[in-house]
């Protein structure tokens, strides 16, 4: 989704990832290869790997998934991911970008340090995200 988003190769981003199979699969490997990705797997063992996604899944949990069921369908409980996602990534003030949801944050970056190419992307983004506040 993320690529999609962006409409344009993402030359320089490092995914992280821990040794699960779906992270290390040639299809996976050459996804990224093909979006300008470079992969990096933590080393066996280290407890710092997953911090911060398991940080993230923790809140999902406790902010949705526990407050808000019990979840009748696996519907119910996608559709609540989706919203939640959308939130998280386009409405959530974050205290350590100066309350700047991080959508928002992005394309303000991309306007203030990119060529012209990527400052038409960040103005798409920022539209998109204007658009969403409506």
């Amino acid at each position: 989704m993320a690529i999609w988003r962006r409409n344009a190769k993402l030359d320089g981003l490092v995914h992280h990832s821990d040794r699960d199979s779906q992270y290390t699969s040639i299809r996976y490997s050459e996804r990224l290869d093909d979006a300008g990705i470079a992969p990096s797997v933590g080393s066996v063992g280290d407890s710092y790997d997953n911090a911060m996604a398991e940080t993230t899944i923790g809140l999902y949990k406790t902010e949705l998934i526990y407050r808000k069921g019990p979840w009748r369908t696996p519907e119910q409980v996608e559709l609540a991911t989706l919203e939640w996602i959308d939130w998280w990534n386009n409405s959530r003030l974050h205290e350590a970008i100066d309350y700047v949801p991080p959508a928002e944050k992005e394309a303000m970056y991309y306007s203030e340090n990119m060529s012209e190419k990527s400052k038409n992307l960040s103005e798409k983004t920022l539209e998109t995200v204007g658009s969403k506040s409506l």
